[in-house]
């Protein structure tokens, strides 16, 4: 969880705090980080997540390994935690693995559980 008067993770918080290293996955708390993270990253795979979502935690592995053999920024977003997001990508089931390349979406994935190959392969084909 954050702390609401600095905005700052604590111990608790169980996902990667924004300024985890490019080597695992950022955590993202609204469609403004996605947005201010879209636009300084070329390559940005985000996987639309909720709480209590068994695939959506199997998931986060297999995303910490892709971050560490693309080049691309991984992140983590609920969208349950800003629903403009689901609105925005349409999101209908999670896990949901959205592409950007250079700030637009290009690609999108939601077929359940994917492991490492198939999300690599995902970001390789697509970019």
């Amino acid at each position: 969880m954050s702390d609401p008067d600095t905005g700052t993770a604590d111990a608790t918080d169980e996902r990667a705090p924004a300024s985890a290293t490019d080597d695992r996955p950022i955590s993202l708390a609204d469609a403004a980080e996605l947005d201010a993270l879209v636009a300084d990253r070329d390559l940005v795979l985000v996987e639309c997540f909720t709480e209590g979502c068994g695939i959506c935690a199997s998931m986060e592995p297999v995303l910490g390994n892709v971050a560490r053999v693309t080049d691309a920024t991984v992140a983590l977003v609920n969208p349950r935690d800003d629903p403009e997001l689901i609105d925005r990508f349409t999101i209908q089931s999670v896990p949901t693995l959205l592409l950007f390349v250079e700030g637009e979406l290009v690609a999108r994935l939601a077929d359940g559980f994917q492991g490492v190959e198939a999300v690599v392969a995902f970001v390789e084909s697509n970019r």
